[in-house]
């Protein structure tokens, strides 16, 4: 072979493999999969698409399996990919789920909590009790729970102070609030304290936003909801939704990669928590979002 023609040849065949890697590379980029790390709006907080919900009927769900089978669940979890993790202050799971993240680098996943806005208490001292509880320097993120009035903005002023505070001083590092029934959503959109927004969506609007903040079925007020996902979503907010499973009451298998395929594909919110008892009902999410995601 001539000089010229091995040149020649080498240089043919570096672009061959070179349109070969960036075919590859863009086939996988396309493939989207449950536990893909996504960003939370404009935040830059990294989360999967999926997360382990530990509040099923308030957290006794999940609860009652001990801390054993508790622990071995989360630790399968883990494995399988998931790195978000959620409990809230008034759940049975706080402390369960700091015993059974034990040992795990606490920056390879994320945790949120959600924080009861009582009158009285101050802020401050309830954060650290909340860190204490659950064995961790810092929340990734901390939500203002169950906020069901018009007028939860100007009631919360003093939590919204504290998270804040908190933010300053890294023990919070994102801040939203988790919304039930139509009055207290729609204070969501244009709110400039929001970072997230946790918002129920489901395809049939079972266990969503309403004329008031009660756990029905509001079918006719879905695409509301929708429209507000996406206006938040516009804002820069961060969306994760809940009730995929309406609540424990989906238990045809179509409805639940229903409510999943329409959550991403006509709702557009960025992740979703799901409560899990066992490795099946793990393995059967990731596969719906998997597939609603294709």
């Amino acid at each position: 072979m001539s000089p010229f023609s091995r040149r020649e040849f080498l240089k043919s065949s570096l672009a061959v493999g070179t349109l070969t890697s960036v075919g590859t590379l863009s086939l996988h980029a396309a493939t989207r999969t449950a536990t893909d790390i996504v960003t939370l709006g404009k935040s830059g907080m990294k989360v999967t698409r999926l997360a382990f919900g530990t509040g099923s009927n308030n957290g006794h769900v999940q609860a009652e399996l001990g801390q054993q089978e508790f622990t071995r669940l989360i630790h399968y979890a883990y494995d399988r990919g998931i790195r978000f993790f959620e409990t809230a202050e008034s759940y049975a799971t706080p402390a369960m789920l700091g015993v059974a993240l034990k040992g795990i680098p606490r920056e390879s996943y994320q945790l949120m909590n959600k924080v009861t806005t009582d009158e009285g208490v101050d802020p401050r001292q309830r954060f650290d009790e909340m860190r204490s509880l659950m064995q961790t320097e810092y929340f990734d993120i901390m939500l203002l729970h169950w906020q069901h009035n018009p007028d939860w903005l100007a009631r919360t002023g003093r939590w919204q102070d504290g998270i804040l505070e908190a933010q300053s001083k890294r023990t919070i590092r994102m801040r939203g609030a988790s919304v039930h029934g139509l009055p207290a959503l729609r204070q969501m959109p244009g709110n400039q304290w929001l970072e997230v927004a946790m918002i129920r969506m489901n395809h049939n609007g079972t266990r969503m936003d309403g004329p008031d903040y009660r756990d029905d079925n509001n079918p006719a007020n879905r695409d509301e909801v929708v429209e507000h996902v996406k206006q938040v979503k516009r804002d820069g907010m961060g969306v994760i939704s809940m009730k995929l499973v309406g609540d424990g009451t989906f238990t045809r298998h179509e409805d639940r990669q229903a409510a999943m395929r329409f959550a991403f594909n006509n709702a557009g919110v960025d992740c979703v928590t799901v409560g899990f008892k066992s490795t099946r009902e793990i393995d059967e999410a990731i596969d719906n979002l998997n597939i609603a995601l294709t």
